[in-house]
């Protein structure tokens, strides 16, 4: 499996810089892939992806030729890409990645903005009518932005995450991932926090958008491939794109809808696997939000999910730039234990850190693990929920497809 280090690595000294000015004027040294295929974006917190990849195999299954751009991978870069319903080969990202080099040479660009590039040159190759974007981060300045046809937008549900660059609280956040509102687009929202649907309403109207509010699906009505209640949340989101999509002129029936829902998976959210035996179920769950929203499924449905009644064994890995200690209070029941993980290859919380944030009952429920095959063997027979990051989740799927 091609890791693309060799042209990735060199553009990671910018870290994350958001911006737009780099990137449009890098897509116009390459000819403007961008403007070869319409789009539909959608920015959020949590949820982002598993609504992306309904309206993806929705447009799929009406017969459009569509793609996807999601971030981040769990195991390979070319997850993040999909021409139709298949990954882009590591062969066809090397072609776009090396294309684009010399113009994120001129530019400075990050190396998100280095795969954006490479991802609108695969789009625009393969010939694409309609790509869904997941934002990366925040939305006003965002790569995926960059897209001048971005009539449709979603909004999943929008947290207090990434504060260091987005702002010190949810309607400040709110406000940039709004920024993705362009006139006369549509945009549709599932229920948000007061202060999150107040900055949304204000900036649908500044903006001259229309902002559609939808409530969860019936799940009775709608079968969905993706686990959790709260895809009933995504999927009426999703479902709202798809029928304003439909009335700018594209061929979606409910029919093909109901097709992609049913048949749409996302790794690494609720996620049952094996692992040298051990039954262990996965979800990135990376901020307090996600966290809270793990803890009510497994608290309501564990059994649907392979856990039974009674206290968890957890293991977590968690980065250094997350609110940690919340996370771990989100996530814990009463009589719950975790095993503490550092995440391969990221700064990530130690144990004594997040003993001296905790009060005392929640601290003495934590235990130090080396590594992952450490904590899972401690929290063992399972089955053992895994959380904390998504980039924990990725290292122990490569662990598995390994084996």
């Amino acid at each position: 499996m091609d890791d693309f280090s060799d042209l990735i690595q060199p553009f990671s000294r910018r870290g994350v810089d958001l911006g737009l000015d780099r990137l449009q004027a890098a897509l116009a040294d390459l000819g403007h892939p961008e403007r070869r295929f319409a789009a539909v974006q959608v920015a959020g917190t949590n949820g982002k992806g598993s609504i992306c990849t309904l309206v993806h195999q929705a447009l799929l299954a009406a017969g459009i030729r569509t793609g996807l751009y999601t971030s981040p991978h769990l195991v390979s870069w070319t997850e993040r890409i999909r021409l139709g319903p298949d990954a882009i080969s590591d062969a066809a990202l090397r072609t776009h990645l090396e294309a684009a080099t010399p113009a994120a040479r001129r530019h400075n660009l990050t190396p998100f903005e280095l795969v954006t590039a490479a991802a609108f040159l695969a789009f625009a190759a393969a010939k694409l009518e309609l790509v869904v974007l997941e934002v990366g981060l925040g939305g006003r300045l965002d790569a995926t932005t960059c897209h001048p046809d971005r009539r449709v937008v979603g909004f999943a549900s929008i947290g207090l995450d990434h504060a260091e660059v987005l702002g010190p609280d949810v309607a400040s956040i709110a406000r940039e991932k709004a920024g993705v509102l362009a006139p006369g687009a549509v945009a549709i929202s599932a229920s948000q926090a007061p202060a999150v649907q107040a900055v949304l309403d204000s900036e649908a109207r500044r903006q001259g958008a229309s902002l559609i509010w939808v409530d969860p699906l019936d799940r009775e009505q709608w079968a969905l491939g993706l686990p959790g209640e709260v895809q009933s949340r995504n999927g009426a989101v999703a479902l709202g794109l798809l029928q304003a999509l439909a009335r700018q002129g594209w061929d979606i029936p409910e029919a093909a809808i109901r097709r992609g829902f049913a048949t749409a998976r996302w790794p690494g959210r609720l996620q049952r696997v094996h692992w040298r035996g051990l039954p262990l179920l996965l979800d990135g769950a990376h901020n307090p939000p996600a966290a809270a929203v793990l803890r009510a499924e497994l608290d309501r449905h564990g059994p649907r999910h392979g856990l039974p009644a009674g206290p968890r064994r957890w293991v977590l890995g968690l980065l250094a730039n997350k609110e940690a200690p919340q996370i771990v209070a989100n996530l814990l029941a009463p009589g719950d234990r975790a095993w503490i993980v550092p995440v391969p290859g990221h700064a990530s919380w130690s144990i004594a850190a997040l003993q001296d944030a905790l009060d005392v009952d929640l601290a003495s429920r934590l235990q130090p693990a080396a590594c992952l095959e450490e904590a899972l063997q401690a929290a063992a027979p399972g089955p053992i929920p895994v959380a904390g990051s998504l980039y924990l989740i990725g290292h122990l799927l490569a662990a598995i497809a390994s084996e």
